[in-house]
């Protein structure tokens, strides 16, 4: 664990928390990272005001465009949801697990999406609006290989590992839902 020195302030920004902290042992690098709503930027202790204002500038700069790039179009409505779903059912179940909607629900209390397959409804709780496009994508693929096996048997689970990042998207919804204290299972 590293430890912080005396230096170490936060300031605040329109909207945007941060907080700098300085470090002796650091001597070139900078790095930031969110923690929930502050923007944290990890600077070298010999840094002046002015190099930090330009490293917090830079760092939050190539942060929202990080972000930016990892954001899924999907997130946007539900016509671009149903959208993605219709390309990544032409990816990975050659066209064929096509819902009759995609729609996003207010927040679930128990799973993360859900599928009906009578009437083909897919439905993706709010609640992922903001995670990044790859962990969405693993989403979708789980809804709809929902529309080919109704169950969580090995024949869907075939299936939904046909998406390339499926045990990391599982991963990283089991570390949400842990961190948030949702209780809710990514397998569902």
């Amino acid at each position: 664990m590293r430890s912080r020195d005396n230096s170490n302030h936060q300031r605040q920004v329109p909207q945007q928390k941060i907080e700098v902290r300085r470090s002796a042992r650091r001597r070139r690098t900078v790095s930031a990272y969110r923690d929930g709503d502050t923007l944290v930027v990890l600077i070298p202790a010999r840094m002046t005001r002015a190099e930090e204002q330009h490293w917090v500038a830079e760092m939050e700069r190539k942060l929202r465009n990080t972000e930016t790039r990892r954001a899924s179009p999907a997130r946007k409505s539900d016509d671009a949801l149903l959208a993605r779903c219709a390309e990544l059912s032409e990816r990975y179940f050659g066209g064929s697990a096509v819902p009759s909607s995609v729609r996003w629900v207010a927040p679930m209390r128990t799973r993360w999406a859900s599928c009906t397959p009578v009437d083909r409804s897919i439905r993706v709780s709010e609640r992922l609006r903001d995670v990044p496009s790859w962990v969405l994508d693993y989403v979708l693929v789980h809804e709809l290989a929902h529309l080919k096996v109704a169950g969580h048997n090995a024949e869907f689970w075939t299936l939904v590992r046909e998406y390339p990042k499926t045990e990391r998207a599982i991963g990283y919804l089991q570390g949400l839902s842990a961190a948030a204290g949702w209780g809710i299972t990514a397998e569902d």
